[in-house]
């Protein structure tokens, strides 16, 4: 067949490989078991709107290098992230800022939030966090954690915030400043016209040909005999019959509609961080693009747990389960042909830059440069 690599999956891993390889003058086979490439970061125009099929995707990143790389495929936007809250009617500004600090406690200035904060702090008593929702509380005080973090990210994992690992929560954005940008990042944007483009950008060499409904496990020993290289950004543990069991990952499921109405809320995203609330936010699609359409088009999100048929969204990267990746990693060592990568071939809760990087790096190592 003269085919070079075979890839499985046109997410932004495999389409990012399949057009480095094809620069390089390789011929690439992508395979796809959907009905479109693109991966998770798939968008598709709705009543003028590009919708966000698999849940909000904003990229952002501070390394120029992996900016410049997107950008030759599509220019971006200036668009800001800047989430809201809503806890059972009451609106706060995300991440937590002066505006939050100002809503919930009446401070104005930065010494008075501080001072609050640390007067929860030291009254919860926590030294060394052990887990999420000791560390929460050690960042931002008791008040915020109970009304803004706790119901959302019990939702998000489906597990307690005492069950859940401190780290998942260190990267948590907590500034004294009237400022409600989410990403401390120096590049943010959205792709203007979506993502799909840029990965119909990366596929479009003669050198490159893709096949969609196919799925890499109808056929995987003939996949494993016939190409000489394959790249894998599936599941890992599937790959090798979850030998060693299953890994744990957190599924969602999308309710989207068009909505007879110029705007429904205000802002791309707003997050519904009580327990009650079944879904985690909703996305108004049209605000990632400044939209004027007559029409809107929102999604809500519900996570929920993960089982086999489901589409894994991201892994649960907590001791148990990493220490079983690595088992898994092993076996992917002692197969020189197959290349694994994304964040289910690598386990790992990956942004979208750092998918990019990820794949370049692999591009770097396989091609010896």
């Amino acid at each position: 067949m003269n085919i070079d690599y075979l890839i499985v999956g046109s997410g932004l891993f495999g389409s990012t490989f399949a057009y480095e390889a094809a620069k390089r003058g390789k011929r690439v086979k992508v395979i796809e078991k959907r009905n479109h490439i693109g991966g998770n970061v798939y968008t598709e125009e709705i009543e003028g709107i590009q919708v966000h099929r698999y849940g909000a995707h904003i990229f952002h990143t501070n390394d120029k290098n992996i900016w410049d790389y997107v950008n030759q495929f599509v220019e971006f936007n200036r668009f800001t992230n800047s989430p809201i809250a809503n806890y059972k009617g009451e609106i706060y500004n995300l991440p937590f800022n002066m505006n939050t600090f100002n809503k919930l406690w009446g401070v104005v200035t930065p010494e008075e939030a501080k001072a609050k904060i640390e007067e929860q702090r030291r009254k919860a008593k926590i030294t060394t966090p052990k887990n999420l929702e000791e560390q929460a509380i050690s960042l931002v005080g008791t008040d915020i954690y109970e009304k803004l973090i706790k119901g959302y990210t019990e939702k998000q994992w489906g597990r307690k915030a005492t069950e859940l690992p401190a780290f998942i929560i260190k990267r948590l954005p907590v500034r004294f400043t009237y400022d409600n940008n989410y990403f401390n990042d120096r590049y943010q944007g959205i792709p203007i016209g979506g993502y799909t483009q840029i990965i119909e950008k990366m596929l479009s060499s003669d050198l490159i040909d893709v096949e969609l409904n196919t799925d890499f496990f109808e056929n995987k020993e003939m996949y494993l005999k016939e190409y000489p290289k394959i790249v894998y950004t599936g599941m890992i543990d599937q790959f090798f019959d979850y030998q060693y069991g299953e890994l744990e990952y957190r599924s969602l499921h999308f309710e989207t509609m068009v909505l007879n109405q110029e705007n429904y809320q205000g802002n791309a995203v707003v997050n519904f961080t009580d327990a009650e609330t079944p879904y985690t936010r909703i996305i108004e699609h049209k605000h990632f693009e400044f939209g004027t359409q007559p029409k809107t088009v929102i999604t809500k999100e519900y996570p929920k747990t993960w089982k086999r048929g489901d589409e894994p969204y991201y892994p649960l990267n907590d001791e148990e389960n990493n220490r079983k990746y690595r088992k898994y990693r092993e076996l992917a060592d002692k197969m020189p042909n197959v290349l694994f990568g994304g964040r289910l071939g690598m386990y790992k809760y990956y942004d979208m830059h750092q998918v990019i990087g990820a794949a370049l790096s692999i591009v770097k190592k396989e091609f010896s440069e």
